[in-house]
Parts: C-alpha cells; sequence; structure tokens
C-alpha cells in the first residue's frame, strides 16, 4: 500500500510538471441579494463592502495552498448575484455596479468578477433590459468584469426577443472595446441552460439557489489525458475510454484536495468541482490534441465529433467518482482561441463554424472563443445563439455561444487577446440573412422532454 501511495505521488508531481496539470481556478461565489437598497449608491457600496469582506483572504489562500502542495492555482475568482436581480431594487443605471465590482476586484486582487448577468430564458424582469443594454459599456469601463445572459432552457423554451437583443449587444460590446483588441465580447457569453455554480470564466455567476457564500473549483488537464493516451497506441477505443476515465479520476482527486484545504481555510462551505478540460494556447494542453491522439488526422476531420462525445462522457464518468459533488460545466471545452490544436485546425481550414456547431451536441459548453468578421451583422449573430440554444434546449444541455466581431478584419485576419484568451483567425460566416426570421421575436416553446415532472 505505501508503494502505491508513493506512486501516486509521484504520478500526480509528472502530471504537474510535465503535463500541465492545473487548477484553474478557484472561484468563489458571493450572494449579493442582501446588498439591494432603493438608494444605487448605497447599494453599490454594500456590493463593494460585502465582496471585499467575504474574498479578503482568498488570493493569499490560494497562492498559500500552490505554495504547500506545488498544485498550480492558475486564477482566482469571484461570482456574484445577477447583477439585474439587484439592480432591480434600485434603479439607474447598472453600470455603477459594473464599477463597483471592479473596485472589488481590484481591492482583492482577483482575475475576474463574473456576475454581470442577467437571466431571461423566459422574459424579461425588473432590471434585466436594462442591465443588457448597458453591457458594452460595462465591457469597456472596467478591466476585471465578466457578462453573461441566459436566455433559454429545456423548461422554458427559447426567448428570442433576448436573442435579437444579445446579437445587437455582441456587435456594440465589439465596437465599445474596438481599441482594445475588441475584448469586450471575448467576457461575455450567451448560455442556454446556463448552470448555476460555474465557476469559470466570462460564464460565472453565484445562481439564487446557492448559498451566501461558497467555494468552487474548476480543474483541468488536457495534457495530463493526451499524455495517458500516448501510452496506448494500439488500444481500441474501449481502452481509450478506459484510459480517460482513469486519468479523470486522479484529475478530479486533486481538485478535491485543493476545494476542501479552501474551504476550510476560508470557513466557506465547499460548493462542488467542475472537472473540465479547459485548454490553453501553450503546446501540450490542447482538447484538440486528445482527439488527434486518438487517432483524427487533425481536429475538425470527419470523425472529430465522435471522438469528442467519447471524450466527454469518459471524462465525467471517470469525475464523478471521485467526488460527490462534481457540477459547473464538467467535460470537454473547445474554445478555439484558447487551443493551440484548435487555433491550427481553424488556420488550415479542417474546422469551419457548422463543424464546431455539429461539436457542441456533444461538449460541454458550445461556440466557444470564435472570432467572426468584423462586418457580421447582429441578425446573424442573433440566429448563432439561436442555433445553438436550440441544441442546448433539445438536449437538455448547456450551450453557449462566445463570438468576437473583429472590427476591421475579415476571414483570414488574426485577432490576439494575449493570455489565457489567446487568439487565432477570423472564421468564415454564412452571411445568407436570418432577419426575418429573428424580427418574428416571441419565444420558441418549450420541447416535449421539458415535461418531466
Amino acid at each position: 500500500m505505501a508503494m502505491m501511495n508513493i506512486s501516486d505521488i509521484l504520478e500526480t508531481i509528472a502530471m504537474i510538471e510535465e503535463e500541465h496539470l492545473d487548477i484553474r481556478t478557484i472561484t468563489m461565489g458571493i450572494s449579493l441579494l442582501d446588498c439591494c437598497d432603493s438608494d444605487i449608491k448605497k447599494s453599490c457600496d454594500k456590493v463593494y463592502d460585502k465582496i471585499t469582506r467575504k474574498a479578503e483572504k482568498l488570493v493569499a489562500t490560494g497562492e498559500q495552498i500552490e505554495k504547500e502542495y506545488g498544485i498550480p492555482i492558475i486564477n482566482k475568482r469571484i461570482s456574484v448575484t445577477p447583477i439585474a436581480m439587484v439592480s432591480a431594487c434600485s434603479g439607474g443605471n447598472p453600470v455603477e455596479y459594473a464599477k463597483a465590482l471592479e473596485r472589488a476586484a481590484q481591492t482583492v486582487g482577483v482575475n475576474f468578477i463574473g456576475g454581470y448577468s442577467a437571466l431571461v430564458h423566459k422574459g424579461f424582469a425588473a432590471g434585466d433590459e436594462a442591465l443588457i443594454r448597458s453591457i458594452p459599456e460595462a465591457l469597456a469601463v472596467t478591466e476585471h468584469i465578466c457578462s453573461s445572459v441566459n436566455i433559454g432552457s429545456t423548461k422554458a423554451g427559447i426567448n428570442m426577443d433576448a436573442v435579437a437583443l444579445m446579437g445587437q449587444t455582441v456587435v456594440e460590446a465589439a465596437k465599445a472595446t474596438a481599441d482594445k483588441g475588441c475584448i469586450g465580447p471575448a467576457k461575455l457569453v450567451v448560455f442556454c441552460n446556463a448552470p448555476e455554480d460555474n465557476p469559470f470564466m466570462a460564464g460565472a455567476f453565484h445562481g439564487a439557489g446557492e448559498p451566501d457564500c461558497v467555494i468552487n473549483v474548476g480543474v483541468s488537464g488536457p495534457g495530463v489525458v493526451s499524455t495517458a493516451l500516448k501510452k496506448i497506441p494500439d488500444g481500441n477505443l474501449t481502452d481509450v475510454a478506459d484510459v480517460v476515465k482513469k486519468t479523470a479520476f486522479k484529475i478530479t482527486r486533486v481538485g478535491q484536495l485543493v476545494a476542501r484545504e479552501a474551504s476550510d481555510r476560508l470557513g466557506v462551505p465547499f460548493g462542488i468541482v467542475d472537472l473540465s478540460l479547459a485548454p490553453t494556447p501553450a503546446v501540450g494542453d490542447s482538447v484538440a490534441h486528445i482527439l488527434e491522439e486518438m487517432g483524427l488526422e487533425q481536429c475538425g476531420c470527419h470523425g472529430t465529433t465522435a471522438a469528442l462525445a467519447l471524450l466527454n462522457d469518459a471524462v465525467k464518468k471517470g469525475g464523478i467518482m471521485a467526488s460527490s459533488h462534481v457540477g459547473g460545466l464538467s467535460g470537454a471545452f473547445i474554445p478555439v482561441t484558447e487551443d493551440a490544436g484548435m487555433i491550427d485546425a481553424a488556420r488550415s481550414g479542417a474546422l469551419n463554424l457548422e463543424r464546431l456547431e455539429a461539436m457542441t451536441a456533444v461538449c460541454s459548453v458550445g461556440l466557444d472563443m470564435i472570432n467572426i468578421p468584423g462586418d457580421t451583422p447582429a441578425e446573424v449573430i442573433a440566429a448563432i445563439i439561436a442555433d445553438e440554444a436550440a441544441i442546448g434546449m433539445v438536449n437538455s444541455k448547456t450551450t453557449a455561444v462566445r463570438v468576437i466581431p473583429a472590427i476591421g478584419k475579415k476571414v483570414g485576419d488574426e485577432l490576439d487577446f494575449g493570455g489565457l484568451l489567446g487568439g487565432g483567425p477570423v472564421m468564415d460566416v454564412n452571411m445568407i440573412s436570418p432577419a426575418k426570421f429573428i424580427s418574428r421575436g416571441g419565444r420558441i416553446p418549450a420541447p416535449l422532454q421539458s415535461l418531466k415532472n
């Protein structure tokens, strides 16, 4: 038994030092419902005070755990109650809340605060539309704020009025941050079936059903999975699934350890471990390369969706055995600009928007971090959102869209964000107009499978 323990320890060290295993994020979820006030200035002050009080030691604690265990913890983040709910009580310009969140982020030293958000899958409540219309300005005047809007769900259907508005909002966010490389839409996600406990940006928010304060951890290890598969070059696909499951189990155990330690030290309940193979632009840290290790010549060729389905399922099966509280998105992410293999495939033409849409039916999120031409009409972006929402709604899964209109750029040009957001080519978009369909508005009704009670 002692030898097995030593072997496990050595294997984990190798995963960290050679295979890019890391804790992608420790995210503290904070409820702001008790910060509501009819006076917007008082409400913003309460928001700032609560966040800085609750998260005062978040970054230092993460750094301490990282040092003691030798496990890289890349990001320390905060998610908050959807700000539309808070601003509904005060009225006024929601951007004031964005500025308060930005001050809090700078004070406590986190990478991002998520939750400049609205949940409008069944319609607009007080505060929702005002917040959505303020998103471009909010993202332009802040650096650490992330925004998300949930426009559909399996239970409610798809709010097509919100879809149309989000198409316009994405365009306006790109224009508002054109002088900053169009970074605004890179921090804006449009969801169907958004999870309330997601620790990953830009889609993190603290759901109304969550505790007052909670710790969620997001783990990532594409490099670990890819390396494990190299050891079975002649294995069949059942062997591949088994290796991925066993590897996901080990990765999740590391996340569970960090989550428990952070929870205990901060005196905050442990929420979930999100086991998502979230790639980076670094060589050896790519989901696309895992698919290619399975036998695809390049990600995007025929067989890509099947390989991704196998990977996503095996990751979930392995992770669920390692922790009683696996949540968030948990699976495989396919953000184009954040994945070295995806970037290469997009540049070569092996990967296009249609193939990516097919892949989203079996991955854990959706069309993510895709650069599109800067002159893409708002109604085309809205239709892209509607297509993804339909996949999520009908399949009872989370889907999302994060596309970046590259102002002044055309297909084949490059747009670079730096850091984890990476960069990549502007991809071709079908410009045949869906304007009449989008302009009809109303709601796409919930599918039959919503009736599960």
